[in-house]
């Protein structure tokens, strides 16, 4: 078994490289905001109950996935590596999956701002996010949290031989799934 954890900045193509993944191994994509968009109807991002209920929703997710029999997970997630909290959740779901003798893989993707300003008005970005969809707001929420976060490493060895930072500038997400695919030997 197989977890992929895709991370990096807010627009980056997390999701499209794991859609793309997906399609190419016999990984299933559980991107971050399947469980965000569920939740937002009826709470505030910003509230407790809405914290509460993506965590235990996702970590319920990792836990049956974890104990079945499927060949792993891509999750795609904005990893503040500056906040404790989100390295803790991180480490949490890394024992799930490590009780179960899955390989972690971590997949960093960068690219500038002006790159990923473009990509968080792309049509597939829209059809999956709804919330994304409020373009000024959006484009506010990526700004801002380049602005108040570390949200890329500092170096090609973050996570030692389990980790692949690739700049996806110019690359689109098929090569970038391929790449994935190709370093870290993923089943078809």
């Amino acid at each position: 078994m197989n977890l992929v954890i895709i991370f990096g900045p807010l627009a980056v193509g997390k999701m499209t490289v794991g859609q793309e993944l997906e399609k190419i191994t016999a990984l299933k994509l559980f991107h971050n905001h399947m469980t965000i968009e569920m939740v937002l109807p009826f709470f505030d991002m910003k509230s407790d109950s809405f914290k509460r209920l993506v965590d235990s929703f996702r970590t319920q997710l990792f836990e049956e996935v974890a104990g079945s029999d499927l060949e792993g997970l891509i999750f795609t997630y904005v990893w503040e590596l500056d906040s404790k909290n989100d390295c803790e959740f991180i480490d949490r779901i890394v024992k799930i999956f490590e009780k179960a003798n899955a390989t972690v893989c971590y997949v960093e993707l960068e690219a500038g701002p002006e790159v990923r300003l473009k990509r968080n008005q792309s049509p597939n970005r829209l059809r999956c996010k709804p919330s994304k969809r409020d373009l000024e707001a959006s484009e506010l929420e990526l700004i801002e949290t380049d602005r108040k976060h570390v949200l890329n490493s500092k170096n090609d060895d973050f996570m030692g031989a389990s980790h692949f930072k690739i700049d996806n500038t110019n690359l689109d997400a098929v090569e970038v799934a391929e790449m994935i695919k190709r370093r870290f030997e993923l089943n078809d």
